[in-house]
C-alpha cells in the first residue's frame, strides 16, 4: 500500500468515527477535520481549515494572546502543562446556537519532542443535558404520592382544573395559569408537560419577580462572551435550553416592559438573539406563564403590554384558593403528615376533632403552602399521637383575628358581572364597558366564576 492509498485508507478511519475530530497546529489554525465534525457544527472541511479554533467559542478553552504573538497560543503547548485535557463545554455552531459536548484534547509531538498540533475530538452531549433536566424533575415528581400528578384534590373546583391541565398538554397554544399566592401554579406548569407530546423534551422554569431587568434578559436570552462586564463566557439563555419542550415563566407580570418586547417577538417569530450578540437563535417552545396579579390592571396602569397578554392568555387554567375548596383540607393534612412521618421519623396519626375544626374554619390567604407550613409547626410543637388545637399556630387557632373578606369581594364582582350580561343580552363587549373593563377580563371572570351565559339569560 503507497503512501497516498495509506492516507486515503486512514482518512476512511477517521470519518467512521462518531466523534468530531479535529486537528490543529502549533499556530491554533484548523488543520483538518472529520465528517462527524461537519455535522455537529454544520462547518463544512472548507469552511473550517484554516479558521483559528477559538471560532469555536469553547467556554473552557484556554487560549490568550500573549505579547509579541500574531496568533492565539494555546496553553498545551505551554512546558509542563498535561498532554491530555478533558472537560465539558458549549461550542458556537454555523447557526450561531451552542452545542453542549465532552471535549478531550491532546497533544501530538514528534519524535524530537516538537508539538506537531493537538487532535481534539468532540462528543455531542446534548441528549444527556436533557435528560439531565427530565432526572431532576421526576425526582420531585416521583415522590409526591398525590392524586394527579403531584396535586391533591376530590373537590368539583380540582376535577375541573384537572380536566383543563389533560385539554391544554394536548395542544401547542401557551397556557396562563392564574392563581394567589400559594396555590400550586408550579405544580400545574409541571402536570401540563408530563402529559403533552413534549414530556421528553426539556421543561425549564424561571421565575421572573427573582432577578433585576439586566440579569432576567441573560437568564431568558443568554449571552455572547464580552457581553458585559462579568460576561467570562458563552451562555444558552432558558429558551434555547428549552427548545422542542415548555418553558415555565412563573410571576409573568413582574417582566420589565422592555423585556416584555422582547419576549413578545418570540412569541412571534420563535426567533431571538441572546444578548451581546447579532445572530438569531429560531427555537420551538411552547410557553407556560402564570401569575397572581391582575394583568388587566397592570395594562391600565401601562406595566403591561396588552398584545403580550392576547399571546399568553389562550389557554387560562384558574386555580381556586383554598377557602373554597375546603373539602380538600383533610385530603391535604393526611399528604403532608405521611411526608412529614417519612422525613422525621415521628408517628403522628392524624388531626383530633377540635384541631381539625379550627383548621375548616381558618381563612387559609396563604393557601396550600400555608397549610404545608402550619402542619411543618405542629410536627414541631407536639409529640403526637395527633395534633391537637394548642398544637396550631395561634393566628388558626384564634381565626376571629384574621381579616377576611375577600369571598365577598368576589360575590360582589360575580353578581355586577351576571348584571352586566343581563343588561346587555349576553353581549360581552358592551357588558365590558358598562363595567369599564376589557373584553378580556370579562371571559376571563365568566371562566372563574363558571358563569354559563344561556343560564344567565334563561333567568
Amino acid at each position: 500500500m503507497n503512501d497516498h492509498e495509506m492516507n486515503t485508507f486512514w482518512k476512511k478511519i477517521v470519518d467512521t468515527i462518531n466523534d468530531g475530530l479535529m486537528f490543529i497546529g502549533p499556530e491554533g489554525s484548523i488543520l483538518m477535520v472529520n465528517k462527524a465534525f461537519e455535522t455537529l457544527t454544520g462547518y463544512t472541511s472548507e469552511q473550517a481549515i484554516g479558521m483559528p479554533c477559538h471560532m469555536l467559542g469553547c467556554d473552557a478553552c484556554e487560549l490568550t494572546l500573549q505579547t509579541g504573538k500574531e496568533s492565539a497560543w494555546c496553553k498545551l503547548f505551554e512546558k509542563g502543562q498535561a498532554d491530555m485535557k478533558k472537560c465539558r463545554c458549549l461550542v458556537r455552531c454555523k447557526d450561531g446556537s451552542f452545542l453542549p459536548v465532552l471535549k478531550n484534547a491532546s497533544v501530538l509531538w514528534d519524535e524530537n519532542q516538537t508539538a506537531l498540533g493537538v487532535v481534539e475530538t468532540l462528543t455531542d452531549i446534548s441528549e444527556l443535558t436533557k435528560l439531565d433536566e427530565k432526572v431532576h424533575i421526576l425526582s420531585r415528581q416521583s415522590d409526591r404520592e398525590a392524586d394527579f400528578l403531584g396535586m391533591v384534590g376530590k373537590s368539583p373546583e380540582m376535577q375541573t382544573v384537572f380536566d383543563m391541565i389533560r385539554k391544554a398538554s394536548e395542544s401547542m397554544a401557551p397556557v396562563i395559569i392564574l392563581g394567589e399566592t400559594g396555590t400550586g401554579k408550579e405544580l400545574v406548569a409541571n402536570a401540563i408537560h408530563l402529559c403533552g407530546s413534549r414530556k421528553n423534551g426539556p421543561f425549564i422554569q424561571l421565575n421572573c419577580a427573582a432577578l433585576n431587568e439586566s440579569v432576567l434578559e441573560s437568564e431568558l436570552f443568554g449571552h455572547a462572551k464580552g457581553a458585559f462586564t462579568g460576561a467570562y463566557s458563552n451562555r444558552i439563555g432558558r429558551f434555547e435550553a428549552a427548545n422542542h419542550g415548555d418553558f415555565f415563566l412563573d410571576e409573568i407580570g413582574d417582566i420589565p416592559l422592555s423585556i416584555q418586547t422582547k419576549l413578545l417577538r418570540v412569541l412571534e417569530s420563535g426567533q431571538f438573539e441572546r444578548v451581546g450578540d447579532i445572530s438569531s437563535i429560531k427555537v420551538d417552545v411552547r410557553i407556560i406563564t402564570a401569575t397572581n396579579k391582575d394583568l388587566e390592571e397592570l395594562i391600565v396602569k401601562n406595566e403591561f403590554r396588552q398584545d403580550l397578554l392576547f399571546r399568553i392568555n389562550v389557554i387560562p387554567i384558574h386555580l381556586p384558593p383554598l377557602r373554597d375548596r375546603k373539602e380538600d383540607i383533610p385530603l391535604l393534612i393526611n399528604f403532608f403528615i405521611h411526608r412529614l412521618n417519612l422525613k422525621t421519623g415521628k408517628t403522628i396519626t392524624g388531626v383530633s376533632h377540635d384541631a381539625m375544626e379550627a383548621v375548616m374554619e381558618y381563612h387559609w390567604p396563604g393557601n396550600i403552602r400555608e397549610l404545608k407550613n402550619a402542619m411543618e409547626y405542629s410536627f414541631v410543637t407536639t409529640q403526637g399521637p395527633a395534633i391537637l388545637p394548642d398544637h396550631l399556630p395561634k393566628k388558626i387557632r384564634f381565626p376571629s383575628r384574621v381579616k377576611a373578606v375577600p369571598k365577598e369581594e368576589n360575590f360582589n364582582e360575580k353578581y355586577q358581572l351576571i348584571q352586566a350580561l343581563k343588561q346587555t343580552k349576553g353581549n360581552q363587549s358592551k357588558a365590558a364597558r358598562l363595567l369599564d373593563i376589557n373584553r378580556v377580563t370579562v371571559w376571563n371572570r365568566m371562566k372563574k366564576y363558571g358563569i354559563d351565559l344561556e343560564k344567565v339569560l334563561s333567568v
